[in-house]
């Protein structure tokens, strides 16, 4: 038996006595400590008395990072025990059960897959990777070492995205006609910002597509199906860009993309990102249009659903209805507030992890509420393909 079954065993053995018992202890050892560094720890330090009684307790082992005084500067902020500026060493640290994989695009494929080989469970932030077939190897080195794995999508994992989840799966809505999602931010469209690693081709695999339009064509496949073909649009509007140190450096991925979907089940879907949005902070909007009703999400009002029913009484009850998905008996809800007292982004997190160390220590499976490897893979071949859809001028399959 594997050092990675032997600690799952010991999980599910502890997890399995009783509520009376203490729930295990979880060694994290994450890559990267920025923007998503900073949301992943809150969620850590948030599950142990929020989503109580907790499935696990999340143990900060590790923190890796290559500048030696900026890791050692968010270990100290955030509590982690050991630093690192090598991956590699981190992933030597027998404490460490999970690796947390928050650093950027390029660093997804060889230390996921490492620490697949170490036998560690593999939790990575989205893109899964920067080409479909750089996921695929990714995917296969976990599906072969056996161990539990997770793509960072945490909008799957917002209560009010599960309520809709929910009310597909009901049937209530019927057959789905019409998908139609935008993710829209502003930030890119500043000539003089510094470049960054994530207008690099060869660090971010794409811009705008595999930043914000992974997440919308991550929440088409969840809550419509598969996409079969696209047809897509992709523009670089700003091709140089500061280098920081008075020059110029080359920009070369996509600042925005528009799409169509046909999908499997029939419907019809469109996804849109850009970051030259004037106005747009974090504007993640769908609507799905049904034979019984019309579901319309938008992340910047997150504790929201609209809802349009057929057949209400066009004279007293026919229209949209904004629902505050609050309830108790909506979605994570029991582990928050009384209805009304909203939550907020960083809270999807919390749910995510959570799911996933529930997955780990009783030995679940991750999907299909959390998006696995699988997802990320499959998802990695749509934004190929929008690419090349876009280079080619031409609609392109889907084959995964």
């Amino acid at each position: 038996m594997s050092d990675e079954k032997q600690v799952s065993s010991s999980f599910t053995s502890m997890a399995s006595e009783g509520s009376d018992v203490e729930a295990p202890e979880i060694g994290i050892g994450m890559l990267g400590y920025a923007f998503m560094g900073k949301a992943h720890t809150n969620a850590f330090k948030k599950i142990p008395y929020m989503m109580y009684p907790p499935v696990a307790i999340p143990k900060l082992v590790g923190l890796a990072g290559r500048n030696q005084s900026a890791v050692e500067a968010a270990a100290k902020r955030y509590g982690y025990a050991n630093v690192y500026t090598d991956w590699r060493d981190m992933l030597a640290n027998d404490d460490i059960h999970v690796f947390d994989n928050g650093g950027p695009n390029d660093a997804h494929a060889e230390p996921s897959i490492a620490a697949a080989e170490a036998g560690k469970h593999v939790f990575c932030e989205k893109p899964l990777a920067r080409t479909a077939e750089e996921a695929k190897t990714m995917l296969d080195a976990v599906e072969k070492a056996g161990v539990k794995h997770m793509v960072a999508f945490n909008y799957r994992f917002v209560p009010a995205i599960q309520q809709a989840k929910k009310l597909i799966e009901s049937g209530k809505l019927g057959r789905i006609y019409h998908w139609r999602a935008v993710y829209l931010q502003e930030w890119g469209m500043d000539k003089e910002m510094p470049t960054s690693w994530r207008f690099q081709k060869d660090v971010a695999g794409s811009g705008a597509l595999g930043d914000l339009g992974a997440h919308i064509i991550d929440l088409a496949r969840f809550l419509v199906g598969e996409p079969k073909a696209v047809s897509g649009l992709a523009q670089t509007w700003i091709t140089e860009r500061p280098d920081g140190s008075g020059g110029m450096v080359k920009s070369d991925v996509d600042d925005g993309f528009v799409a169509l979907l046909d999908f499997e089940n029939g419907a019809l879907g469109t996804v849109e990102a850009t970051r030259f949005a004037q106005g747009r902070k974090n504007f993640n909007s769908f609507e799905i249009n049904a034979e019984n009703g019309t579901i319309q999400f938008n992340l910047e009002r997150l504790n929201e659903l609209n809802v349009f029913w057929k057949g209400e009484q066009p004279d007293t009850t026919q229209g949209f209805h904004n629902v505050l998905v609050t309830e108790a008996h909506h979605p994570y809800w029991e582990n928050w507030w009384p209805h009304g007292h909203t939550i907020g982004w960083e809270h999807s997190f919390v749910h995510e992890f959570h799911h996933f160390f529930n997955a780990i220590v009783n030995d679940e499976d991750v999907a299909p509420y959390g998006a696995t490897f699988v997802d990320g893979y499959r998802n990695a071949v749509i934004c190929d393909a929008i690419i090349k859809s876009s280079e080619t001028r031409q609609h392109v399959d889907i084959n995964y």
